[in-house]
């Protein structure tokens, strides 16, 4: 049976740096042996088919990091999600996603779960109206100004918080555009 994930690539092609241009992706994903290759935007978001049963998540996750490094000469943490999880994560968000604009709301995809401990010395009332929630491997992140002016945002980027975690976030729209994605498969 044929499964369709995405993989998050973090931190590519920013500002001109670990350049990953999307067709050599898609190339590549294809060449790990997978189908229906597809993607979205240059910030790396792909989706794909494949009909190993035998691979989990971070098999995937690990194959695709190995690929990248082998092909660009750089790494790249990944994280490779199936169609129901980012359709769970989406369905279970706690803001009110239809009312905002999709900068306003961030998912920041996890690579194990985030217990509340790694927030404790975090005083969220100092960053109201801004605000969190935590999810299944996912941090849900309201910034009603936008990520490029939130002090939680940086707040919660810093290695004592993200320590031992692979952690990339997409806005809603990309989110609902992977589910979407996913989805039609």
């Amino acid at each position: 049976m044929a499964t369709t994930y995405a993989a998050l690539l973090r931190g590519i092609n920013v500002s001109g740096h670990r350049k990953v241009p999307m067709a050599e992706l898609r190339s590549l994903l294809e060449g790990l042996g997978h189908r229906n290759v597809r993607t979205y935007l240059q910030s790396g978001n792909a989706v794909f088919t494949t009909d190993r049963t035998d691979a989990s998540e971070d098999e995937l996750t690990t194959e695709l990091e190995d690929a990248v490094e082998e092909r660009f000469g750089f790494r790249v943490d990944c994280l490779v999600r199936d169609a129901a999880y980012l359709r769970a994560v989406a369905d279970a968000c706690p803001f009110p996603a239809a009312e905002l604009e999709g900068k306003q709301l961030h998912a920041v995809y996890c690579s194990a779960p985030v217990t509340p401990d790694r927030f404790a010395a975090l005083d969220r009332e100092a960053f109201l109206p801004e605000d969190f929630a935590l999810g299944d491997r996912v941090l849900y992140l309201y910034v009603p100004d936008g990520l490029g002016r939130s002090r939680l945002g940086d707040a919660i980027a810093r290695p004592a918080v993200t320590k031992g975690l692979v952690a990339t976030g997409r806005n809603w729209n990309t989110v609902l555009k992977l589910v979407e994605m996913t989805e039609e498969s």
